[in-house]
């Protein structure tokens, strides 16, 4: 009986068939590998562009609100800074002049009240006029480069005199109707008589009229007081005026 020969032929063919397999699942697998590998790529791109487009947006709506934030507090600051101007009071000129003649014008000094004036320019001819207690005060700007200011107030009075008599108007810088008439200018002023430099004090254009120049100690106030003299009362301020400067005749 003739011996089987070993089938060699076969085995080889189950060889090469099983590495063949193994070839191809292993090809099987890298593409499997892969596909999840571009996979994910593609899926964590994606995700990336969504999570940074949501950044974009976040920062474009911040600074958007930034700025509309800006813009509201500029908005207050401007409101705030309208309203404060609006507050903001207007400073007038407050003119104040009370004066009140000495209870007793045998004393050397002016016992009227003092009264504070705010100097205005006003065109030539031009008035301007204010009540005070018991009188109206006018104010008036003459065509005269030295006086400032022309001042009339309605609520001066006589000071009082001690004097009997006919009246005689004296200059001699001694009598009584000397002193008389340094007290009328004083309180015409509202500066205290010691206060004063009595420049000059001379005939006003009658004998019962009489015209003083004066000024403080440090001459930073200058007045031309114009006196009137009222039988039985005393001088009588009329009109003062406030002057630029002293340089003129007189």
């Amino acid at each position: 009986m003739k011996e089987r020969e070993p089938d060699f032929s076969r085995t080889s063919r189950k060889r090469r068939r099983s590495k063949s397999n193994n070839i191809l699942n292993a090809l099987i697998g890298l593409v499997v590998v892969l596909i999840i590998i571009t996979a994910s790529i593609i899926f964590t791109g994606n995700k990336g562009e969504e999570q940074a487009e949501p950044e974009e947006d976040a920062l474009t709506d911040s600074g958007q609100e930034e700025t509309e934030e800006q813009q509201d507090t500029d908005l207050v600051l401007e409101d705030q800074a309208d309203e404060e101007e609006a507050e903001t009071p207007t400073v007038e000129s407050d003119r104040s002049e009370t004066a009140q003649p000495p209870a007793d014008s045998t004393q050397g000094q002016n016992n009227g009240s003092t009264s504070q004036r705010e100097e205005t320019t006003l065109k030539p001819a031009e008035k301007e006029e204010k009540a005070d207690e018991g009188g109206k005060v006018t104010y008036a700007k003459p065509d005269d480069p030295v006086i400032a200011e022309t001042i009339v107030n309605s609520s001066w009075k006589p000071i009082g005199t001690t004097q009997t008599g006919d009246h005689v108007s004296q200059y001699d810088g001694e009598s009584v109707d000397w002193q008389e008439k340094k007290q009328a200018i004083a309180y015409s002023t509202g500066i205290p008589e010691e206060s004063l430099i009595y420049w000059k004090i001379k005939n006003g254009g009658s004998p019962q009229k009489s015209v003083g120049i004066v000024s403080t100690k440090d001459k930073s106030e200058k007045y031309q007081v114009h006196l009137e003299w009222v039988d039985g009362e005393g001088w009588k301020p009329v009109q003062m005026d406030v002057l630029n400067t002293l340089e003129f005749e007189y």
